[in-house]
């Protein structure tokens, strides 16, 4: 896999091609294969891989780095709560192929997950920050989304559709409200790894617009699920190709502060790939597996010029205009004339 053109965390160096203004698209590498979560399972720090170099340059140089904020977005990655296909294959791992958990919902803990994780977002102010949730369309990540950072419960007659309807994926909830929260985008290119695997096999679009009214499902440009198949899995390396495309099509997007409602092996292969090239501690950070409905705030800091954002608060200075030389400026040119006198 390439260098991506974005760092998560501590800014480094090369180039990388300019990322397209379309919505992010993903060409899909499988093998015969059924290991992906169990390997996920016992995945642990050892196999994390960093550069052999960077660990004496870091500890060389400073251990802290600067770089303008206009450059920088801040994204919030959540792991969708317990769903009943966590459940089974912690039971039998053979149960990821049973077609009874198609498209997966959350089971009662994994709601009980999703209002533990909304109060922390309530109380510690963020739910308040985030301009855009970006949402995997399946339906226990959009269950997780709407039930984090959703605007509460529905009233009828509300002016706006709701975000959840009443009892959507045999939840037993109460309907969502799209009032008083961010906009919700539903994005293919976050999905979980794709085949085999029936509860990652997702619904049609027709179906979900039913269930969760207001979420924009505009970027998905087929109805039926043409990305999953019965017979192969998609490769990581697919994975991480998907997942570093989306993250540098978020600088074709405005908004710094966003939300990413996603899957645990998306997670993992991606976040691993960015640790390569930072300093071990970094990197194992990054590289750690997700639990269930846990939520890790993140800086993508853009090292290629992707975006072209100006900064809001930067200020040009020198208004009104008038002699500006610093000091130090000032002492060398005046021992500059000493000498030549």
């Amino acid at each position: 896999t390439t260098a991506p053109a974005l760092r998560l965390c501590l800014p480094i160096s090369p180039p990388a091609a300019a990322a397209s203004s379309s919505p992010p698209s993903f060409a899909v590498g499988r093998v015969s294969l059924r290991r992906r979560r169990r390997r996920r399972r016992r995945a642990s720090f050892s196999g994390c891989r960093c550069s052999s170099s960077s660990h004496s340059e870091m500890e060389a140089g400073a251990g802290t780095a600067l770089y303008p904020a206009h450059r920088c977005k801040t994204i919030y990655l959540v792991r969708h709560a317990q769903g009943i296909h966590n459940v089974e294959g912690e039971k039998d791992f053979a149960a990821y192929k049973s077609h009874a958990l198609l498209d997966a919902q959350l089971t009662p803990l994994g709601w009980s997950q999703v209002d533990t994780l909304r109060e922390h977002v309530t109380k510690s102010g963020l739910a308040k920050k985030i301009e855009l949730v970006i949402v995997s369309p399946l339906l226990r990540t959009m269950q997780t989304a709407v039930g984090v950072f959703g605007g509460g419960n529905y009233t009828d007659g509300a002016s706006a559709s709701p975000l959840m309807v009443e009892g959507a994926g045999n939840s037993g909830r109460q309907p969502i409200s799209s009032l008083n929260c961010p906009p919700f985008l539903a994005v293919e290119a976050c999905r979980e790894h794709l085949g085999v695997h029936p509860c990652d096999k997702r619904s049609s679009i027709t179906k979900y617009r039913t269930l969760f009214p207001a979420i924009d499902f505009s970027l998905i440009k087929n109805d039926e699920d043409v990305l999953w198949g019965p017979d192969v899995i998609e490769t990581d390396e697919s994975v991480v190709a998907r997942g570093m495309n989306l993250f540098d099509w978020l600088w074709t997007r405005e908004e710094k502060e966003i939300a990413i409602v996603t899957h645990c092996g998306f997670l993992y292969h991606t976040l691993n790939t960015y640790g390569k090239g930072c300093h071990p501690t970094v990197a194992e950070e990054l590289g750690k597996v997700f639990a269930n409905c846990e939520l890790r705030s993140m800086v993508l800091v853009d090292r290629s010029k992707l975006g072209s954002d100006t900064s809001r608060y930067n200020f040009a200075g020198k208004i009104p205009a008038g002699l500006d030389m610093p000091s130090d400026v000032a002492d060398k040119k005046q021992a500059e004339e000493a000498s030549k006198n």
